[in-house]
């Protein structure tokens, strides 16, 4: 790709990694327009998160660099796994089963070029 390259991270996201790659697959190669345009009328609750995350990494090419914005593609979005919040909930019997509350790390990176 590209020399310019450009990233953003959201950390500690309360939300399934299974949940956001659903999003990535959608948006992974598009231009940046284009692939906001996708998230913002999507149903699900990844893909608001998903879209901020681009929102901002467009902003930093914007701040920083001083890219043409408008030549931007997504390059590449990661979704991995953050800490894992551990619940029990109470069940028959006076017994407790774990619920495991899941946490994404979630790296946007965008580069110059055409899609």
């Amino acid at each position: 790709m590209s020399a310019i390259e450009v990233k953003a991270k959201l950390k500690y996201a309360r939300i399934s990694p299974q949940k956001v790659r659903k999003m990535i697959g959608a948006v992974k190669g598009k231009p940046v327009d284009l692939g906001l345009n996708l998230l913002k009328f999507m149903p699900q609750k990844a893909a608001g998160i998903v879209e901020k995350v681009v929102r901002s990494a467009v902003a930093n090419a914007d701040q920083n660099l001083d890219v043409d914005v408008d030549s931007l593609v997504i390059c590449n979005i990661i979704a991995d796994d953050g800490p894992t919040l551990k619940r029990f909930r109470a069940r028959a019997r006076g017994r407790g089963t774990q619920i495991l509350k899941r946490t994404s790390h979630i790296t946007v990176i965008l580069a110059e070029g055409s899609a």
